[in-house]
């Protein structure tokens, strides 16, 4: 199995994440720096063992594989007619805001939120609406319902993109949360697009809940992205599904998909997958324990050791939330300090909307050696700062 505490250079790899000076550490963008499931490397092996790598298709065992996951880890058994196959989340994303929108219709996020979200929508002529989240005294992030059901009401609200589990505040959204999500939907007729790519990477004794896996309203009014991509550290693979009940919006989606050419898998992306999907359980409780183990780490040294700093508690994500309104800098130029300061590079919060001018984001999917030298340098940037 996996050594998560293995040290792997990464440097002049043609990573992006580590597209960085020899005097930097990077935890921004949202990328294990763990090895993959072994699984999936002997797959990867065994497929181009052949030296033939035309076009192929997607063989049902891909879909069996995908259902099982879910069965197994989540408790729903999607039906393999409702998914298609598909090259990424983000693509999906953007392909499902064309197909289930108008130009100047307005899409519904709760920011702070993925900013990628932002380019989904305004790169297709749509207008970005926000129910912005609200942070309480207590750290932790709620729905602000009166103003969600105002915003799904405008007429020019067409789609709502959730984010389930919720990147970048670590929200695990409850069965409750996401029937009355659904609910206010249909009332007014607004479909959801749920991204739940995070979905796997929830604290060893939580698990998050499929929108559609909710109720029959839920399942006939959505559209679900999902993907090894983050669980397994394999992004470069581009291999996702799209689960899509609702026969008309399935059509939908799915023709949209094919005229975006997005639903074509490469030679590595379905073999890499079905191991991933069958033989990835016990390597996915491990690497979930791993994360556990760093979140809280950093919360205890951000307590101890980093004034004016706190972790916003979140139960799913490799990423932590940092709450840095005590600095007194907007998080694009504290982001830059630290960068300058420490080579420490974090995400600013500004590019998630919202709140997120006074919150920072940090990657803690790596060993433990490498995020105590992360926490070490956020504490220098942030004394320097004060």
């Amino acid at each position: 199995m996996t050594d998560f505490s293995e040290l792997i250079d990464r440097r002049h790899t043609n990573s992006v994440k580590w597209d960085v000076k020899d005097n930097e550490l990077p935890m921004w963008v949202a990328d294990m720096d763990f090895r993959t499931l072994p699984a999936i490397t002997a797959a990867i092996q065994e497929r181009a063992k052949s030296g033939i790598f035309g076009y192929e298709e997607v063989p049902q065992k891909y879909f069996d594989a995908v259902q099982g996951w879910y069965a197994s880890e989540h408790n729903w058994r999607p039906d393999t007619d409702w998914m298609i196959f598909s090259t990424g989340v983000v693509p999906t994303i953007s392909s499902s805001v064309r197909r289930l929108t108008n130009v100047g219709d307005n899409v519904l996020i709760q920011a702070p939120v993925y900013n990628i979200f932002y380019n989904s929508i305004l790169n297709n002529g749509r207008h970005v609406l926000s129910s912005d989240l609200v942070l309480d005294d207590q750290e932790t992030y709620h729905i602000d319902w009166d103003d969600l059901e105002a915003k799904m009401a405008e007429p020019l609200t067409t789609l709502m993109i959730l984010c389930n589990p919720h990147n970048p505040v670590g929200m695990i959204w409850s069965a409750e949360t996401l029937a009355r999500i659904g609910e206010l939907a249909a009332k007014h007729h607004v479909v959801v697009l749920s991204d739940e790519i995070h979905g796997d990477i929830t604290a060893p004794d939580k698990g998050y809940t499929p929108f559609a896996s909710v109720n029959k309203t839920n399942e006939q009014n959505s559209v679900t992205a999902v993907s090894p991509s983050k669980t397994f550290n394999v992004a470069a693979l581009h291999a996702a599904t799209v689960i899509v009940p609702n026969a008309v919006l399935h059509a939908i989606v799915e023709r949209g998909l094919n005229t975006d050419e997005l639903a074509e898998p490469n030679s590595f992306a379905i073999p890499a997958s079905i191991a991933a999907y069958t033989q990835g359980h016990q390597w996915v409780h491990d690497m979930r324990a791993y994360i556990e183990s760093n979140k809280q780490t950093v919360a205890k040294f951000v307590a101890e050791n980093v004034p004016g700093v706190k972790t916003v508690a979140g139960n799913a994500t490799y990423l932590v939330w940092l709450d840095t309104r005590e600095i007194d800098m907007a998080s694009d130029k504290l982001e830059q300090f630290i960068r300058q300061e420490t080579g420490l590079y974090l995400s600013e919060g500004t590019v998630y909307g919202g709140d997120g001018q006074e919150f920072l984001r940090m990657n803690v999917a790596c060993p433990k050696e490498r995020l105590m030298d992360g926490l070490n340098r956020l504490k220098q940037g942030i004394l320097a700062v004060k």
